[in-house]
């Protein structure tokens, strides 16, 4: 489990980073969703990170990592390892501070997302490997060729600015009940169940998984990391195994409350339904957020309940191709 001191560290973090990103990151907005309370009996907000710069909340950790690094950092570069979301999000950040940018990244990821991050100006190179491997891989060549290695979830300065979404959620909505989240590598709830926990320790904090890729879900529930075998999932965002050694397990051990798996069925009646009521493409993973919402609405009748909308960057056939 991860000490008390370290885990006030990382909440002071999130308030400090809270404040320094403004105005470069979007403060984002709260949506009630009337049809969607109608259809579930509970009061759903939306936090519409998916309208945050670059598509996705990843460019509030990828900013927060960017501010904070050295001069002589800044003058040699960084590398990541990213499906998509992280690697546009420091792309951009990178670019606004002069800073080059490798992105490793699956020769089958989205080519959607890897011709956004070339076009941020990143060099990006791809594997014939999963995720997990990518990313070792891209920590190995940062180590040997002098860089620093960007995590997109194992690095505390990432998740604090993932963090300020618990800050902003709870200043739109400070009597929220529960809060639903999409979890790949854990960076997104690790910030926000820390942001919120520390302020309202009363309002639940739940994990959602895709069934086909419950990597960290399997972790939490061997009590360790461990290797987890998963299959193809609309939520390419979440998908890929835990780090070794990663400070988003024991910070998830802390956090989460309640933990849910939804099947591809359940998510792309999510993605139709953010479609149909409000007008929305959101990606799969923040379908996941909304499905895993839909599945328990029974429990939370009345109440106050979030999702955390993470992101909008899918491939438009993959979308449509899902809610047809």
């Amino acid at each position: 489990m991860i000490s008390d001191e370290s885990y006030s560290r990382l909440f002071d973090s999130i308030t400090e980073a809270h404040q320094a990103l403004r105005p470069g990151v979007a403060v984002t907005p709260l949506a009630h969703s009337p049809r969607l309370s109608a259809q579930s009996g509970a009061q759903l907000y939306l936090k519409c990170e998916h309208l945050q710069h670059t598509g996705s909340f990843k460019f509030r950790g990828a900013s927060n990592k960017v501010r904070l690094l050295t001069a002589a950092q800044r003058r040699v570069g960084v590398i990541t390892a990213s499906s998509g979301n992280h690697g546009q999000g420091l792309a951009l950040a990178a670019r606004e501070a002069g800073v080059p940018v490798t992105v490793y990244a699956c020769a089958d990821a989205s080519a959607f997302k890897l011709d956004a991050i070339r076009a941020l100006g990143a060099e990006v190179i791809t594997l014939d490997s999963d995720p997990l491997s990518v990313e070792l891989h891209a920590a190995e060549q940062a180590r040997r060729q002098g860089q620093l290695y960007v995590s997109p979830y194992n690095d505390t300065q990432v998740i604090a600015g993932q963090g300020t979404i618990g800050l902003e959620l709870l200043e739109q909505l400070p009597d929220v009940d529960a809060v639903f989240v999409a979890v790949g590598g854990g960076g997104l709830i690790s910030g926000i169940g820390t942001a919120i926990k520390r302020l309202r320790p009363g309002t639940e904090i739940i994990g959602c998984w895709p069934s086909n890729a419950p990597a960290m879900e399997r972790c939490l529930a061997a009590g360790q990391i461990v290797d987890v075998a998963e299959t193809d999932t609309l939520s390419d965002g979440t998908a890929g195994g835990v780090e070794p050694g990663s400070i988003t397990f024991p910070l998830c051990q802390r956090v989460i409350d309640r933990r849910v798996l939804v099947s591809e069925a359940e998510i792309r009646a999510a993605l139709q339904a953010a479609a149909r009521h409000e007008r929305w493409i959101i990606e799969g993973a923040a379908g996941v957020a909304l499905a895993g919402a839909l599945q328990l609405a029974a429990q939370y009748q009345g109440k106050r309940v979030a999702v955390i909308i993470c992101g909008r960057n899918i491939l438009l056939e993959k979308f449509l191709g899902a809610v047809q």
